[in-house]
């Protein structure tokens, strides 16, 4: 028997510092994390926008059926699950533009037909955008007007970061018409449609 085991109240106090400590540790990493998120600037609004796409995109991930993720609307067009997946391949992807490197395991080749599990996909989407808005927690505003290489041509950070947006967007709309071709009415568009249905008439 060890020294320890012969005075469990040690063992006890030792245990709790240790949680303490580690508690600590979680609070002060957290702590840190929104000392650094921006509060105004190029890269508190493009968080601001990031988060609104990631909120729509889910929501219209979840509300469409998953025996629909395969639906395409013509042949060699990309279907449900391999828009969302392409949105979250370039999530992953676009940040090594300003020097900050995909996850260890991410293959930008046929990312987007790597799975059609509704799961996976949303799971995989919500990383995406954690990895970008992580990416951009850690530039500087400094680095806004740095040149960085794009599509054979010198761009500055920020116009990388509003192509981004853009990019979002754009697969957002195609989601939408895609859902709606499906019979599902976004949810944002649904809740508002409720709160004007329950408003009272004059």
């Amino acid at each position: 028997m060890t020294r320890l085991h012969r005075f469990p109240g040690l063992l006890c106090a030792v245990a709790t510092l240790l949680v303490a400590t580690c508690a600590g540790a979680q609070q002060a990493s957290q702590s840190a994390h929104a000392a650094v998120t921006p509060t105004s600037g190029m890269r508190a609004e493009f968080l601001a926008d990031l988060q609104s796409q990631e909120g729509r995109f889910v929501a219209l991930a979840q509300a469409i059926p998953a025996d629909k993720y395969t639906w395409r609307p013509g042949e060699g067009v990309r279907s449900v699950s391999e828009v969302f997946l392409h949105v979250a391949a370039a999530n992953f992807n676009l940040p090594k533009l300003m020097g900050i490197a995909p996850p260890a395991d991410f293959k930008v080749q046929g990312f987007d037909k790597s799975t059609t599990d509704k799961a996976k996909v949303i799971a995989i989407m919500q990383d995406a955008f954690a990895h970008m808005r992580d990416a951009v927690l850690s530039i500087p505003d400094s680095d806004m007007d740095k040149q960085v290489d794009f599509r054979g041509g010198k761009k500055t950070t920020r116009a990388v970061l509003m192509f981004i947006l853009e990019h979002n967007a754009e697969h957002l709309g195609q989601s939408i018409a895609y859902a709606r071709m499906n019979g599902v009415v976004p949810p944002w568009t649904e809740e508002q449609q409720k709160k004007q249905a329950e408003k009272p008439k004059q």
